[in-house]
């Protein structure tokens, strides 16, 4: 849902990075999860309640209750911020959550494997899938696809599969 960024000030506010359509989309929710992606299963998500969340400029700010100074706010700097999927909206026909895209193997319509989903970005335009094929470590190799109609033609979150309309060697 989000990243924290930094400390702002110097009682306990946060600058957060939110991965929502909106701005102010982490707002809706009055806990968030707090922990580190790549340590999963290493350590533990904290729940924080969250006290206030407002827009300043550009940027999402954010008072989480516990967090009291700036150096308890820095000591959370760049944990991802979740939120459990029972609250998050119900989605359309066709429509994902990032999270679930990750890991996807991604074939083209030659059935070439092109590698597996390994982030999604917000480019402004449109998402972009970033596709890592590691055969074997000497052939590594990362693509951007971008996460449009044209290109994503059958997405199969049960098989675990996306199919794409994209040439091996982009």
């Amino acid at each position: 849902m989000g990243r924290i960024l930094d400390p702002y000030g110097v009682q306990g506010w946060l600058k957060v990075q939110p991965d929502t359509e909106v701005l102010d989309g982490l707002s809706d929710y009055t806990d968030w999860w707090l922990g580190r992606i790549d340590e999963l299963n290493k350590s533990p998500w904290q729940k924080y309640h969250v006290e206030t969340v407002k827009v300043h400029v550009n940027i999402l700010l954010a008072k989480l209750q516990g967090i009291d100074d700036r150096d308890a706010a820095q000591a959370i700097k760049g944990r991802q911020i979740a939120v459990p999927r029972e609250q998050l909206p119900t989605l359309g026909n066709d429509e994902y959550y990032w999270v679930d895209l990750i890991g996807l193997k991604v074939k083209n319509q030659q059935q070439i494997d092109l590698g597996e989903i390994i982030e999604v970005l917000a480019t402004g335009a449109n998402d972009v899938l970033v596709v890592k094929q590691t055969e074997n470590k000497q052939a590594e190799r990362e693509r951007l696809i971008p996460y449009i109609g044209q290109v994503v033609l059958e997405v199969d979150l049960n098989a675990k599969t996306m199919l794409v309309d994209w040439d091996a060697e982009f």
